[in-house]
């Protein structure tokens, strides 16, 4: 049974930092299209940050610069660094695994990140 538990979120100052993990049970993330989604409520989820099987990333507009997004094969983990935060980051994020073959696309059950003014 594949798993996905995000954790790092809470509560932290504009400006400052927070690192989210995603980590992996019942599937090898190293093999998988990883994903970081960000979601308010009454808008759509959005991808924050991406990282392919290869090691390539991809980063929304709004985050690059700030986000950096990072896989630990050994520990299973994709990390989500996150700095210089804004009052628009709050959200809850939610950690995605996507692979083509065998088909599989999981998300995680999110963590809240608010970050206050």
């Amino acid at each position: 049974q594949v798993q996905l538990v995000e954790s790092g979120g809470g509560l932290v100052q504009a400006g400052g930092s927070l690192r989210l993990s995603c980590s992996a049970s019942g599937t090898n993330l190293g093999l998988a299209l990883v994903g970081w989604y960000r979601q308010v409520p009454g808008k759509q989820r959005e991808l924050v940050a991406a990282i392919s099987s290869g090691g390539s990333t991809n980063y929304a507009d709004s985050v690059k610069g700030r986000f950096t997004i990072a896989r630990n094969t050994n520990k299973n983990t994709v990390y989500l660094q996150m700095n210089s935060q804004s009052t628009e980051d709050t959200a809850t994020y939610y950690c995605n695994a996507h692979q083509s073959w065998p088909a599989m696309d999981y998300w995680g059950k999110g963590t809240l990140v608010t970050v206050s003014s």
